[in-house]
């Protein structure tokens, strides 16, 4: 059973206007340039038989005490991980040494036995990935980045305030978009800043313009999908509910573990355990708390609950 083309724009747009509400920077131009992208992206891995998803992960953030990766887009990976799974679909999560830690930890907590690659911060690592996982025995055929920096004007991957995340960072953006090479699968980005994956698709003044420092971390590094969220764990929260409205015969299974008690547990792993940090500024150095993007959990379970009614009824 599948929804009529009124009900599934209706369905789309709401998806959409609750992810991308504002939490602290102007993303309205972003989101608008980015409209339709998470219905393209979700309809792309849902239309795909026997897809094998790939979900890039982990923002890094060295002056935090420990350093260690942001909470932001590990609790996104993990809900949209879970849902693969649970419906079948294989799911491989990529992300880098600095970060592995809390991803570790994260991939424990998601239900179902989920495939896990890390790599150092060199380039050659990376392509060697990149080689492995096009050369593979199920290649994939989608892969997502949810809050991973991507190089800006200069060349280098910087934090929303302008720091160069060079030394702490694997180009992983390489798996998305690289000069003289065609990634073989879909690819689809999920940020909130205009730093992340995927926003190079957006014309560089309305990140220049819109978001402070924009000039210079403006992300230059394509998707052929791209989501723009308030926070970028809520565009992976969009990203799953919109394949379980174009698809009610396998919403149940999708969305089986998309709960707020889930969601702490994401939380929890990769702050307990994978010590992810938030609320880090250039004045203050951020620390395992149970938040993320200054949010705490409660909020994060309105956005959940409303996506569950968006889609269940």
């Amino acid at each position: 059973m599948r929804m009529n083309d009124s009900t599934n724009m209706r369905v789309m747009e709401q998806i959409e206007d609750l992810i991308g509400r504002n939490v602290g920077r102007d993303i309205a131009r972003m989101k608008a340039f980015a409209k339709g992208g998470v219905e393209r992206a979700a309809r792309s891995i849902m239309e795909t038989p026997k897809p094998h998803v790939g979900i890039v992960t982990g923002f890094f953030i060295r002056h935090a005490e420990p350093p260690s990766p942001e909470t932001d887009g590990l609790g996104g990976t993990a809900h949209l991980a879970a849902g693969l799974l649970n419906a079948g679909i294989s799911v491989t999560l990529i992300s880098d040494a600095p970060c592995a830690k809390a991803v570790w930890a994260l991939s424990t907590a998601i239900p179902g036995a989920v495939d896990l690659e890390i790599v150092s911060i060199r380039s050659d690592a990376v392509y060697k990935l990149r080689d492995r996982l096009t050369q593979a025995s199920q290649p994939l055929t989608h892969l997502i980045a949810i809050e991973r920096v991507a190089p800006g004007s200069d060349g280098k991957p910087h934090r929303e305030h302008g720091w160069d995340m060079t030394a702490e960072t694997a180009p992983l953006d390489l798996l998305f978009d690289d000069e003289g090479w065609s990634p073989p699968w879909t690819t689809i980005g999920i940020g909130d800043g205009g730093n992340e994956i995927g926003m190079g698709v957006l014309p560089p003044e309305i990140v220049a313009n819109d978001i402070p420092n924009g000039g210079l971390i403006a992300a230059k590094t394509r998707a052929d999908h791209l989501i723009v969220a308030g926070v970028s764990n809520w565009g992976a929260y969009g990203l799953l509910a919109a394949m379980a409205a174009l698809r009610p015969d396998r919403a149940a299974a999708l969305l089986a573990h998309f709960t707020p008690d889930m969601d702490r547990r994401f939380l929890e792993a990769a702050v307990v355990v994978g010590q992810a940090v938030d609320d880090s500024r250039p004045d203050r150095p951020g620390k395992p708390q149970m938040s993320v993007d200054r949010l705490p959990v409660e909020r994060h379970a309105e956005v959940i609950n409303a996506l569950r009614s968006i889609v269940i009824k």
